[in-house]
């Protein structure tokens, strides 16, 4: 059960990662949450101050999950919160670039409020570099050069 659990957040992350880098160019208004809808099938920059739409995101589910909050408040807010889903799951990756480590988070099917955690995953160094210079010079559309 495990294993399966981690084969999923696995393609998950893969999945998300693969979105990421293919579709930076088109999508560089979404990277710091203008235009995105509900946060569905985005990656977000994550700024407390001043508070980006990624950091808005990450509060509201923090509230709808309190094991999200809870995990927040053990590794520090992400730099970057990916988010998408289906009609029964919300699945979330939350990046650290200090520690070049991603997780995978989903809800849990029958439960509207728990989700559960895999990872740390490592974060390739061509993920790392797109996602560190969007980060530190946003006018700068990200490229999956």
């Amino acid at each position: 059960m495990k294993s399966r659990i981690g084969r999923t957040a696995r393609l998950t992350l893969m999945a998300i990662s693969a979105v990421v880098t293919v579709s930076c160019g088109p999508i560089s208004k979404v990277w710091d949450g203008a235009g995105a809808a509900g946060g569905r099938g985005e990656m977000m920059l994550v700024r407390r101050e001043p508070p980006s739409y990624g950091f808005q995101r990450l509060e509201v589910q923090e509230g709808r999950y309190p094991d999200l909050r809870i995990f927040m408040a053990q590794n520090g807010l992400p730099d970057f919160l990916a988010e998408t889903g289906n009609q029964q799951r919300q699945y979330f990756i939350l990046y650290y670039l200090s520690k070049r480590q991603a997780f995978a988070c989903r809800s849990k099917p029958a439960s509207k409020r728990e989700i559960e955690f895999a990872g740390p995953y490592p974060i390739t160094d061509r993920e790392y570099r797109l996602l560190n210079d969007f980060r530190h010079d946003r006018s700068r559309v990200p490229s999956a050069r």
